[in-house]
């Protein structure tokens, strides 16, 4: 018998389930329209941008780096005019046959013609072109264009290589570029927000950035903003029609403060030898002549070394690599006095009437040591104005030894010794100068007064470059106020360091400028082989510094056979006096004497200096 009541239960539940598939059809079937609509609708121009950049090709346009000029207009570094044999693959049926051709009137690269052929594919499938051969000579150019009628998918384009004017004078100042490629470019590219894309290059070398110098310190200014151009492609990535171009915008020139005839005058007063020369003008710490000596190429390291060349330039003795002027320590020797005096008269330790004798040596009272100078028999009875004029070291040895460590590093520290005194140079060595606490933990020993004593003579540990050399001269010539130094000086528009010394009045700084212009106008004055070489006053100090200690003139005689052995020459100078324009620094190593070595290049300077202003 059928149970009615169980019958209605099935055929409710039945009802129940049946409208529950109906409402998750219902869900499904809106999904399935909103998503539609969404496609169809919604997103159709998300979906259309992303077809047409489907569609083109953004090439990145290289802009060509900006023009470097001297502090008088004249160019020093330009961008040449080269010009590259190129072809398009695309339209090339038999690539063997045409390298052969050209081969037989310009001689092509081994490695260049294998990267052509690997490259060769990929290049014609995508439309793109190759560069037969880089940097033209007028005989190439002429051999194609003689037989430029054969070939109409070859021809010649117009590139760019970075020339320096003068490349041997300027090779550390101004500095080199060098190419940038692969993951490394990649990383530069992405480090300026722009993606890594395919480029056209305006430069034979491709991408170049500046790799030492002011090429370098400013290479975001002088390389400018890369142009697009936006091509029409096929589904291959074919290139078919230029859309739209954006030119590069090129980059910006720069006028250094470097003066051209100076710089001339200093490589040729210094003759290939071993040493820097710096100078700045006084009212701006703009440096107008930098030279580190040997130099090199500029444009050979630009423009491409051999692997021969290259390792003959860094195996050479005279490390023409080196930058010299910021980067090459020395003692200051005897230059460093008159720092010293202004430091006694500070300190009222002495004043200008304050006399020794000078019996030619110091005995240092704590172990008798004996610090000897220059002068055999020495100077006699002398004050500060003599002991400048004659660079007596016992005076100095003297002074120094009286003098606490600490307060004479901190007055030698604003000078411009131990610290960076240049907003723009490429690397710059800070020097040395000494402390006990540097002494224990570089030595593991303490300092002592015969430290002092060394120091009080420019000798001992301390060490600076040339360029803080001419910094001291210029804080000397300016009576402790000068600028930050600058090749660019209009960038760098800083405040003077100013140098207070409380009890150095108006009056010591005129004295010591007196007593450094009798280092050369004085019949006793240690640079006195100088006055016949200029027709103005200048100020001076020379000093001779000393690489071997000897105790004997006739065992200096000995060591000085080896030329490595012998004393660097150097000297600071500024004028012309009694209202000095610029300070100079010479250092030239193993040059013995710095009046007559380094005085003479110093002298050579100032004159084209002054008779170009």
């Amino acid at each position: 018998m059928i149970d009615l009541q169980e019958r209605f239960s099935e055929r409710k539940n039945f009802f129940n389930r049946l409208v529950l598939v109906y409402i998750l059809f219902g869900i499904l079937f809106g999904f399935v329209i909103y998503n539609t609509y969404s496609l169809q609708v919604s997103s159709f121009s998300d979906y259309e941008i992303a077809a047409l950049k489907n569609k083109s090709r953004e090439i990145l346009v290289q802009p060509k780096r900006g023009i470097i000029y001297d502090r008088n207009g004249k160019i020093l570094v330009n961008n040449e005019p080269s010009y590259n044999l190129i072809f398009k693959p695309s339209q090339v049926t038999n690539l063997d046959e045409l390298i052969n051709e050209i081969n037989i009137f310009i001689s092509l690269n081994e490695k260049d013609i294998s990267l052509i052929k690997k490259d060769f594919k990929k290049a014609a499938s995508l439309n793109r072109e190759l560069t037969l051969k880089q940097n033209l000579s007028q005989e190439e150019i002429s051999k194609f264009e003689v037989r430029r009628h054969k070939y109409e998918n070859v021809f010649i384009a117009e590139r760019f290589s970075r020339k320096n004017v003068y490349p041997d004078l300027f090779s550390h100042s101004i500095g080199y570029v060098g190419i940038l490629e692969g993951d490394a470019l990649e990383q530069k590219l992405s480090n300026q927000s722009i993606k890594p894309k395919e480029t056209i290059f305006n430069y034979s070398s491709g991408f170049i950035e500046g790799k030492t110098g002011i090429e370098s310190i400013y290479d975001d200014n002088l390389r400018g903003k890369f142009g697009k151009r936006i091509y029409e492609v096929d589904a291959s990535g074919k290139l078919l029609n230029l859309l739209n171009e954006i030119p590069p915008v090129n980059g910006d020139d720069i006028k250094t403060s470097l003066d051209v005839e100076s710089q001339k005058a200093a490589y040729e007063a210094i003759q290939s030898r071993r040493g820097a020369i710096v100078a700045v003008d006084l009212s701006s710490g703009a440096i107008v002549t930098y030279l580190s000596s040997p130099s090199f190429s500029a444009n050979q390291m630009a423009n491409g070394l051999s692997n021969e060349e290259f390792q003959a330039l860094i195996t050479n003795e005279n490390k023409p690599f080196f930058d010299r002027a910021v980067q090459g320590r020395y003692s200051p020797a005897s230059t460093i006095k008159p720092a010293i005096g202004l430091f006694g008269l500070e300190n009222k330790i002495i004043d200008w009437d304050y006399t020794i004798d000078d019996p030619g040596f110091f005995i240092l009272p704590e172990d008798n040591r004996i610090y000897r100078g220059w002068k055999k028999g020495g100077h006699g009875n002398i004050n500060l104005n003599d002991a400048i004029i004659e660079s007596s070291n016992t005076f100095f040895f003297s002074l120094a030894y009286q003098s606490d460590i600490d307060n004479l590093r901190d007055h030698l520290f604003k000078f411009g010794f131990g610290r960076n005194i240049c907003a723009d140079c490429f690397l710059p060595d800070k020097g040395l100068l000494p402390s006990p606490e540097w002494k224990m933990n570089t030595h593991n020993f303490g300092w002592f007064k015969g430290d002092t004593v060394n120091m009080g003579v420019g000798q001992g540990y301390l060490s600076a470059t040339p360029i803080q050399l001419a910094y001291y001269a210029a804080m000397l010539a300016n009576k402790g106020k000068v600028n930050k130094f600058s090749f660019v000086p209009d960038f760098y528009r800083s405040e003077k360091d100013i140098f207070n010394l409380e009890n150095v009045d108006e009056v010591d700084w005129n004295k010591m400028h007196l007593s450094m212009i009798g280092v050369i106008d004085n019949p006793k004055g240690t640079a006195g082989r100088l006055r016949a070489l200029k027709d103005y006053k200048i100020a001076a100090k020379s000093g001779t510094v000393e690489l071997v200690s000897t105790d004997t003139k006739e065992d200096y005689k000995i060591i000085r056979e080896t030329e490595g052995n012998r004393d660097h020459a150097i000297i600071i100078a500024f004028g012309p006096m009694p209202n000095p324009k610029y300070a100079v620094s010479v250092v030239i190593e193993n040059g013995e004497s710095g009046g007559s070595v380094a005085g003479p290049v110093a002298i050579a300077v100032m004159n084209a200096l002054i008779e170009n202003d």
